[in-house]
């Protein structure tokens, strides 16, 4: 008789795990998660278009229109389901890069700068073609210091590399992300 209560036991907890995920499943509640940070409902957003973003500032260091635009569209095909295109579409985002200046910083006691900062600034429009209220038309910056010893063709690439990821990332929050 006490074999019999055993043996049943891993079946009535069977049950009990079945009845429990049953009411999980068919209680109404909706549970979703994104491993990006995207927060897009891909049941009414489909496409994005990403317009140039031309060199509008005093100072042009001409790769790094491209250099931005591929880290904006690479990041978006990454972290999305979302389909660029260049017709009309669901999401769009256009702008132009307005800033790219150098300001020193950590001036010595002999008046000279130990550092100089490179700082780059991006005018972005965001239009959102099913809720207008999501629209906005906002500028981002981000910067990187590098030592003053060196000269900027030598650390160019590099900073806008860098500089170009953390605005991309401020954009992709603010837009797509809707932090």
């Amino acid at each position: 008789m006490g074999w019999n209560k055993i043996t049943h036991l891993p079946a009535r907890l069977c049950a009990v795990f079945l009845c429990a995920l049953a009411a999980a499943v068919f209680s109404g509640c909706k549970i979703s998660y994104g491993l990006n940070g995207s927060s897009i409902d891909y049941t009414v957003y489909h496409t994005i278009a990403v317009s140039n973003f031309p060199i509008r500032a005093a100072l042009v260091y001409p790769p790094l229109q491209s250099t931005f635009e591929d880290e904006l569209l690479n990041y978006i095909t990454r972290n999305t389901r979302l389909q660029v295109t260049d017709g009309p579409s669901d999401l769009r985002m256009e702008g132009e890069i307005t800033g790219y200046t150098l300001t020193p910083q950590a001036v010595t006691e002999d008046a000279y700068a130990s550092k100089t900062r490179l700082t780059i600034t991006v005018r972005v429009k965001y239009t959102d073609e099913k809720q207008e209220n999501k629209d906005f038309d906002q500028t981002f910056s981000a910067y990187r210091d590098f030592d003053a010893t060196l000269m900027l063709n030598d650390v160019q690439d590099q900073l806008c590399q860098e500089i170009s990821k953390e605005l991309v990332e401020l954009i992709f929050n603010a837009t797509l992300g809707d932090w």
